[in-house]
């Protein structure tokens, strides 16, 4: 194999163990935010915030690798293809992350812990969240495009639930504070 052909193989192994890192890391966070908010615990939902910062340092060093990796190769077709999809999802992750954080934020500005009826909602749309960005993140890693139609349509199951869960927080069936129920909506929309 041609030297040229080494490093790009190198090249692309580098990026793409950087980006399966980026994704372990936001589904790690997300998965911490949530349980925050579920149990109510301040320390985990500061750890959270706190723990943004090395998402965005992995996000500006995967869109290092990938200008670098343009530039240096001046890739076609499917190299381009997985570059471009590659920066698009480091700016997706990173989101996440950011996503977690504003979870967690909210989780310390709540006046009142969640629970009954409003927790279990909120538990089962981040669980159906959680499988969803691994779906989608497997299906990536592993080029499905069947897996990846499949998390596509979850989306559609979600909107549904979410439909109910409005329904729900609009009417009486949460007395909570006004302070909590937007909380609660900002939460939803992170998810």
């Amino acid at each position: 194999m041609p030297m040229y052909e080494i490093r790009l193989q190198e090249d692309l192994t580098k990026i793409r163990g950087e980006i399966r890192a980026m994704g372990d890391m936001a589904e790690e966070l997300l998965q911490k935010a949530v349980h925050a908010l579920l149990t109510n615990n301040g320390e985990l939902a500061n750890q959270t915030v706190l723990a943004d910062h090395p998402i965005n340092r992995q996000m500006r060093e995967i869109d290092r690798l990938c200008h670098g990796f343009i530039a240096r190769h001046l890739p076609s077709a499917g190299h381009l293809r997985l570059i471009s999809a590659v920066i698009r999802l480091n700016i997706e992750l990173e989101r996440v992350g950011d996503y977690a954080v504003t979870i967690s934020r909210e989780a310390l500005q709540m006046e009142q812990p969640l629970e009954g009826l409003v927790a279990h909602q909120i538990e089962t749309i981040a669980n159906e969240s959680k499988r969803m960005l691994h779906q989608a993140l497997t299906a990536f890693y592993d080029k499905s495009a069947d897996m990846a139609k499949a998390t596509m349509g979850m989306s559609a199951n979600m909107e549904s639930t979410l439909d109910g869960i409005y329904a729900n927080l609009m009417g009486d069936g949460l007395s909570a504070s006004l302070h909590d129920k937007f909380a609660i909506f900002a939460v939803l929309t992170q998810l």
